[in-house]
């Protein structure tokens, strides 16, 4: 018996189980959750002031995307149609920073801070979300579905380290030398400079 049959096996036997259909619902959470991942990451990566931040986050929104196919492998192999359950911690989280970023002065240390902690706080909130899904899967000895959800796993533990490392080499020291003055001279100037250029010229 192959390991496809196996896993039909399993589902048949498990499907009406509570615990099964909470997994279920966990993994349409997810893929709800992932869609909305991306889409902030790309909105994110444009707000960046550094290109660091700017390239991880980029990265990851690569790296979402292939989660979301994942978890439609997930989906496919459980029988399952890949469907989108509102996750409304996620849609929450991505309320919350949208909010927080948005007031924090453009081109500063301190709106990528902010950045980060909300990036973070998704990653946390995958984090556990997947690792709980992963014993689940685990635990119904469906090992094809737990490495799929471990391979993520593991990612979303990696890019919470990476951007831990970005905050704390350099981003988070020079946000706490800024002022509110500071970014608003600096958008001054850029005010400035874009009215010069756009005025014409006077015989």
């Amino acid at each position: 018996m192959n390991t496809k049959s196996k896993l039909s096996q399993k589902v048949l036997k498990n499907k009406y189980k509570p615990l099964f259909q909470y997994f279920i619902n966990g993994l349409k959470d997810l893929y709800w959750a992932e869609k909305a991942v991306e889409a902030l990451l790309k909105k994110n990566k444009s707000l960046a002031y550094t290109e660091e931040l700017s390239d991880a986050l980029e990265e990851h929104e690569k790296q979402t995307q292939k989660h979301i196919r994942r978890l439609e492998k997930v989906f496919d192999s459980l029988k399952e149609k890949a469907e989108a359950k509102k996750c409304e911690a996620m849609a929450g989280l991505v309320k919350e920073a949208e909010e927080t970023v948005k007031e924090t002065p453009e081109n500063s240390m301190t709106r990528d801070a902010v950045i980060i902690i909300s990036a973070q706080k998704v990653e946390h909130y995958e984090i556990a979300s997947y690792g709980g899904l992963l014993q689940i899967a685990l635990t119904f000895n469906m090992d094809s579905v737990a490495d799929w959800l471990e391979k993520t796993l593991l990612e979303e533990e990696e890019t919470d380290e990476l951007l831990s490392e970005i905050a704390e080499s350099f981003i988070n020291l020079e946000a706490a030398h800024e002022d509110e003055d500071d970014n608003e001279d600096e958008n001054d100037e850029k005010s400035d400079k874009k009215n010069t250029t756009s005025s014409p010229n006077k015989a």
